[in-house]
């Protein structure tokens, strides 16, 4: 089974839904850990809620840190902000290493609905770009 790590700063949103949207997509060919260089310590609640619907739980999920696997190896890392590809250390382990910027859909502002759309939006965006890649990854 191959192994990804996705690395955003906090690991409140952005590369908890890649963890899980990855599991899924991935179709057991895939183990998908996140992780944040400064763990926010909690799972943003719209993130959940955004994944929800797409009957993808996150409600147990935890915040944690990237030290957790610096002596791990990983097929590929995933950072998926700006901030996390800075502050990232090199896993030597991995086999691959790429950066995927995505808004950060915490910074959203508006009503919660408002700040719902972002979330999808995002979501969606990390669906994506997910698929796209295990597909040119089979073909």
């Amino acid at each position: 089974m191959k192994r990804v790590l996705i690395l955003c700063t906090g690991n409140s949103c952005r590369s908890q839904m890649a963890e899980e949207l990855w599991e899924t997509l991935g179709a057991g060919e895939w183990q998908a850990d996140s992780a944040g260089s400064k763990p926010s310590g909690y799972v943003h609640p719209l993130a959940i809620e955004a994944m929800r619907e797409l009957d993808i739980d996150l409600s147990e999920n935890t915040s944690k840190s990237l030290d957790q696997f610096t002596d791990q190896d990983f097929d590929l890392v995933v950072t998926v902000c700006d901030n996390a590809k800075e502050s990232c250390p090199v896993f030597t382990g991995a086999t691959l290493t790429l950066h995927w910027p995505f808004d950060d859909p915490a910074d959203a502002t508006g009503s919660d609905e408002e700040k719902m759309k972002t979330f999808r939006r995002v979501r969606d965006e990390i669906k994506t770009k997910i698929q796209t890649f295990l597909a040119d990854e089979s073909a």
